[in-house]
């Protein structure tokens, strides 16, 4: 079997160490290297080049965002972003991910050692799916740890008859996305004009990051985009992020639609979770919504996507070819949930379709 060759770039030394430790510890990975920044790593690239990077942001002579940036731009590689998680350089994450990182694993300034070993089994899982991932098909602007059971999305809402209204003036789109979300996402909205239908969007992303891709989406899209708080109305021309860390349900009053942010379990490893959104879409919103699943590993989402088929709702999934990772959408064409299967430069026309 062939192993996954990896190159750690942080300039912590510390950080080289125990990420080396951990990561060794799975038999389907290799550490290849670990450089202390981006110059010493290139010219270890320059003898063989690596599966996967994960690289640090802040480090001396180059900063890992144009180290990136080279990379994508010579030699498209899957590269892990492991950076510390602030609210000041959360946007600077965006950035990273915009450039096409893969994925992020945070981590804090303080308990550095420690955190890196409780969350060996999400650092392992983050670079096994970086390995899978098809950057060259990103949309540039530029022992293990006990693994929790996985739940479904009966651990926060209900199976069963729904209550969504027969006909309303007013459509629901959700989405859902997971790794090459960022970049879809980006896709999908920026081509969406000022007047379409309300969005609820599940993208899987660690807390405190989405208000920072909210923003930034935000300022390059007609449509309003904001990570959702607690009673946001879904109204035509906004859309709605979950936040990290937190599972988002659709809701409704009268007429009306909007979200409630709520904690609770895992769903499917993921918290804010796909099948949550679009189960509630399903009872809440019935055939007066569409439901559209992107880019991503594992299968979260596939299940909520069959039961708003099933509740009348046109359905959607993204095609192999322009995904990052053909999981998700995979998943759910596999299990019936899908109506129809689009190229991702397609989805936003068929949101204004439906509107």
């Amino acid at each position: 079997m062939k192993k996954i060759n990896i190159l750690i770039v942080d300039d912590s030394a510390v950080v080289r160490q125990v990420l080396t430790g951990l990561l060794e510890q799975d038999p389907a990975i290799h550490i290849m290297g670990a450089a202390a920044d981006p110059l010493f790593a290139m010219e270890r690239m320059s003898r063989q080049w690596p599966d996967v990077i994960v690289l640090d942001v802040e480090m001396p002579r180059m900063d890992g965002i144009s180290f990136l940036k080279k990379i994508m731009a010579e030699r498209p590689t899957p590269v892990v972003i492991c950076s510390t998680l602030t609210e000041a350089g959360a946007e600077t994450t965006m950035q990273a991910m915009s450039a096409g990182a893969v994925s992020i694993v945070t981590k804090p300034k303080i308990g550095l050692k420690r955190f890196l070993e409780d969350a060996s089994s999400d650092i392992v899982g983050a670079v096994k799916a970086a390995a899978q991932a098809n950057v060259r098909r990103m949309v540039m602007a530029a022992p293990h740890a006990k693994v929790a059971p996985k739940l479904s999305a009966d651990a926060i809402l209900p199976a069963g008859q729904g209550h969504a209204l027969a006909q309303t003036t007013e459509r629901i789109v959700a989405i859902g996305t997971s790794t090459g979300g960022t970049q879809a996402l980006e896709v999908v909205l920026t081509a969406l004009p000022r007047v379409c239908p309300g969005i609820v969007i599940v993208q899987h992303m660690p807390e405190k990051f989405t208000a920072a891709f909210a923003a930034r989406l935000d300022g390059i899209s007609q449509i309003e985009v904001r990570e959702a708080q607690n009673n946001d109305r879904v109204v035509p021309g906004r859309a709605l992020i979950a936040p990290g860390g937190r599972h988002m349900v659709l809701k409704r009053s009268g007429a009306q639609y909007f979200v409630e942010v709520l904690d609770g379990p895992l769903v499917n490893r993921h918290r804010p979770s796909v099948d949550v959104l679009f189960r509630s879409v399903a009872k809440t919103a019935g055939k007066n919504a569409v439901g559209i699943i992107m880019t991503g590993m594992g299968d979260d989402g596939a299940n909520g996507l069959l039961e708003m088929r099933q509740a009348g709702a046109p359905t959607v999934a993204q095609d192999e070819a322009t995904c990052v990772v053909f999981g998700m959408p995979k998943e759910a064409i596999k299990r019936g949930a899908a109506a129809k299967v689009l190229p991702l430069h397609g989805m936003a026309e068929e949101i204004v379709r439906h509107g």
